[in-house]
């Protein structure tokens, strides 16, 4: 219990019988209490010395409200008995099963000698009794009543914890030294301790540095003051940091099934075979539907690129139909102007206004970037860790399968490569069983497979899909500018397959633009003019067996079809024949009567010689007079035929 008390104190306690002002009560102090310092006196301050006076100088009533006040415990000792309570129960949870049971013998042994207390033994009757029951020193049970003598009875359990030593009590080090050896170990090269013990050791030697405990002490030390976390971070790095932090888990249960998906690529640690020799690795562009864990489509190429991104989009699209939102990652096949153009999330190249729209932006689809190798992000990642085991690992791989890490590579490494057909048909084989798989644990499957999954969505009411047009099915296609079609009937030919159209006749040694499908020649492609106007689309014309009969029978029947229909059509433009159009030109050529000549009403008068009548001109005499003349200029004969019926006009 406090005894003296400064003026401040006194005031702020608002005791009874006693000003409550200050001033007033220095005033008091002043007059009555000084005098006797035993009651009185000065001690020193925060600045300066202050007078403090002793409880007997106050009121009675003054003296018990203190008594009152001073005999609860204060704030400050409430939150230190808390805390340390709570560091007396943290102590007792870390300790194991074998020392909580030794915990509750203790326990029960204090309680045994309260009973005997109780029932009417002296103190020391009872202790001797219950030591001979449980079989110990009576020295134990005076060292366990001083465990608990300042712990509430509630505590008693956690303050009979054993301590083999006391917290924070380690073998002394030189600071240096052990700066230098935890420097040392927590390095990205993974030293081990006794290599780092044994560097420091031999310095502190050098330079004197004592003491240096034993690589024991200094390696209990290190892992009770160096968390484990950062021993990993500083030498693991921050991917095995981040894993230690529990991953967020994404719930799917509120999509339907071709509401969002996801899009990633996947190399095949498998050597493949190229149809031009090559021997190498092959990708695959993947699109995996979030809701039922499907993958709608796939695409196999030589690299990750743009064009096989557009097909694999354009082969879910025709499938299932348009998804409201795709999640993929930053890379650049996938971020290509061609694919993302135009989006406003779009982070990888920079944005330009005259840059095209994309495909996804010109399909309407809502894009989201995630960050590379993020299986939390994109869950199809999940998905080709299962594919490694069912295509990489088949036995239909083995000598082709490279293994994942360089010093991971199978012992038949590299005794086989595998024809890119029959890849492409083991990959397609072992997608649809990867789908058909019964038995699946997601929330949504629940038991059933991907399709199933997938189909039910699918068919409930509350499902709407977006389906492509005719008009949009062109945009995922590949596009070959400038392609000249051949004469003289406008076939365009193309890796080896013909392609024709009725409505390519006309374009016949023009240049066109095509689009096709680089994996599926057999399809049809189409056509536009350079003007990007739709001309048709142009169907593969098969080729034929030399004596195939009835290739020839259909071939033969299709031409005269053709011929029929370019016959009608022709029959549609000329409704005139040949005798109509020569009467109605005959009738148009014919020349109109010539029109009598009109005479002058007057006429000219004569004279001179022009007045005398002319003589008839014979033509047979004028045609030799005027020969003969010419041959006396020429020098010879000259003969010139004039045409009969010409006449010569003066």
């Amino acid at each position: 219990m406090k005894e003296f008390f400064t003026v401040a104190e006194l005031a702020s306690a608002n005791l009874p019988d006693l000003p409550r002002d200050a001033s007033s009560l220095d005033k008091l102090a002043r007059a009555r209490w000084r005098g006797d310092e035993r009651l009185a006196k000065r001690v020193p301050g925060k600045t300066k010395p202050v007078w403090v006076y002793h409880l007997s100088l106050l009121p009675k009533t003054a003296q018990n409200r203190l008594l009152v006040v001073h005999s609860a415990p204060a704030n400050d000792d409430r939150n230190l008995r808390k805390e340390e309570k709570a560091a007396v129960w943290r102590q007792f949870e870390r300790l194991s099963k074998e020392h909580k049971a030794i915990c509750e013998a203790r326990l029960k042994v204090l309680r045994m000698i309260e009973d005997f207390e109780a029932d009417g033994l002296t103190a020391r009757a009872a202790v001797a009794m219950a030591c001979r029951r449980a079989g110990i020193e009576k020295s134990a049970v005076y060292e366990w009543r001083k465990m608990v003598a300042s712990h509430d009875r509630e505590d008693w359990l956690a303050a009979l914890a054993p301590t083999y030593r006391k917290e924070g009590t380690w073998a002394e080090c030189h600071a240096d030294a052990w700066e230098a050896l935890k420097s040392d170990y927590l390095r990205p090269e993974k030293p081990t301790f006794s290599a780092c013990y044994r560097r420091v050791a031999k310095l502190a030697k050098k330079r004197k540095w004592l003491p240096i405990p034993s690589e024991r002490a200094l390696r209990r030390r290190f892992d009770h003051e160096v968390p484990e976390a950062v021993q990993i971070a500083a030498r693991d790095g921050r991917q095995k940091l981040k894993a230690l932090f529990p991953p967020q888990r994404r719930t799917r249960s509120h999509l339907h099934a071709m509401q969002a998906v996801n899009m990633d690529g996947h190399r095949f640690d498998v050597f493949v075979q190229f149809p031009d020799g090559r021997i190498g690795r092959v990708y695959m562009v993947a699109l995996q539907d979030l809701y039922s864990g499907k993958f709608v489509a796939w695409r196999i190429s030589d690299s990750e690129n743009k064009e096989t991104v557009r097909l694999a989009i354009g082969d879910m699209v025709e499938r299932f139909g348009i998804p409201d939102m795709i999640t993929l990652d930053n890379g650049r096949a996938f971020t290509s102007k061609w694919i993302t153009g135009g989006s406003a999330t779009r982070y990888r190249f920079k944005i330009r206004e005259e840059d095209p729209r994309g495909l996804l932006t010109t399909l309407g689809v809502e894009l989201q970037f995630t960050k590379p190798f993020s299986g939390q992000s994109k869950p199809i990642e999940r998905a080709f860790r299962d594919l490694t085991d069912d295509i990489a690992r088949h036995p239909l791989c083995a000598g082709a399968y490279t293994g994942n890490r360089p010093d991971a590579k199978p012992e038949n490494y590299g005794s086989k490569a595998i024809p890119l057909e029959t890849f492409i048909a083991h990959v397609d084989e072992q997608m649809a069983e990867h789908n058909a798989r019964p038995g699946r644990k997601s929330a949504n499957c629940n038991g059933r497979s991907f399709d199933e999954t997938f189909e039910a969505s699918i068919a409930d009411p509350g499902t709407i899909v977006r389906t492509a047009t005719a008009a949009q099915r062109s945009l995922w296609l590949l596009a070959s500018e400038a392609f000249r079609a051949r004469k003289p009937n406008g076939e365009i030919h193309l890796h080896g397959n013909r392609y024709w159209s009725p409505a390519l006749t006309g374009y016949a040694g023009r240049k066109v633009i095509i689009r096709f499908d680089p994996d599926h020649l057999q399809k049809d492609i189409k056509v536009y003019d350079l003007d990007n106007v739709l001309i048709c689309d142009a169907p593969c014309v098969e080729d034929a067996g030399f004596h195939d009969a009835e290739a020839a029978r259909q071939h033969a029947r299709a031409r005269g079809d053709y011929q029929k229909a370019v016959a009608a059509e022709r029959a549609a433009h000329t409704k005139l024949t040949a005798q109509q159009l020569a009467d109605l030109y005959a009738n148009a050529d014919r020349p109109k009567r010539a029109r009598a000549p009109v005479r002058s009403k007057v006429t000219r008068i004569a004279t001179g010689n022009l007045a005398v009548k002319a003589e008839p001109v014979d033509e047979a005499n004028f045609e030799d007079s005027f020969s003969r003349a010419l041959s006396k200029v020429a020098g010879g004969h000259a003969v010139i035929q004039f045409p009969q019926g010409d006449r010569l006009r003066k």
